[in-house]
């Protein structure tokens, strides 16, 4: 789950810089491509590796056919652990998409201010996409997010684990929605299908 955050953050930066960059992507060169790979992976294990060391733990999530971390632990070494991954693991990467995402459509707006007509039309799918994709990020991982936090935070046997399994399953999938997005909303690819 947390890749998958992860890799849409550094995916929505890499989109910004290719499409306000100066100079033409190289087709030929995966630097970019596998540093991006390499630090999603990384980060990911930094904040996944905690509970093998005793900062939170894991276990059975939901009615106990997945394993996540301990959501219904309420000491103050669960709790903080909690709140990083909720901060570091939700919070920014969705900073970092709004971010990457408004400095993107800005700079197509400037564009299509010099390009009136296929400038307006170019912004408005982008916008779409763009919005599509946002919340389609908030639809997935907000639900479990609210989940962890109530269990965590709420009132004791608040979430029930029937009540905690669509929401697990939105998040698991979230990796699967973004390409889908993009291929129909994008012109070249659905051109070429």
């Amino acid at each position: 789950g947390i890749v998958s955050l992860i890799s849409l953050a550094v995916l929505s930066y890499e989109r910004y810089c290719t499409m306000t960059g100066t100079t033409e992507a190289d087709t030929t060169n995966y630097r970019k491509t596998w540093t991006g790979i390499v630090l999603s992976w990384t980060y990911s294990l930094v904040w996944t590796a905690p509970p093998l060391f005793g900062w939170s733990s894991y276990g059975p999530e939901g009615p106990g056919t997945t394993c996540s971390v301990n959501w219904h632990s309420r000491d103050a070494n669960n709790a903080s652990y909690i709140i990083c991954l909720f901060i570091f693991c939700l919070l920014i990467p969705f900073v970092i998409i709004v971010y990457s995402y408004g400095k993107l459509l800005c700079a197509i707006r400037q564009v299509s201010g010099i390009n009136q007509g296929m400038g307006r039309t170019r912004e408005q799918r982008i916008l779409i996409m763009v919005v599509v994709m946002v919340i389609c990020f908030l639809l997935c991982w907000l639900p479990y997010a609210t989940v962890a936090l109530l269990a965590t935070f709420g009132k004791p046997g608040l979430i029930t684990p029937a009540a905690s399994i669509i929401p697990s399953i939105l998040a698991k999938s979230s990796t699967v929605y973004n390409p889908i997005i993009y291929i129909f909303m994008n012109k070249q690819v659905s051109k070429t299908l």
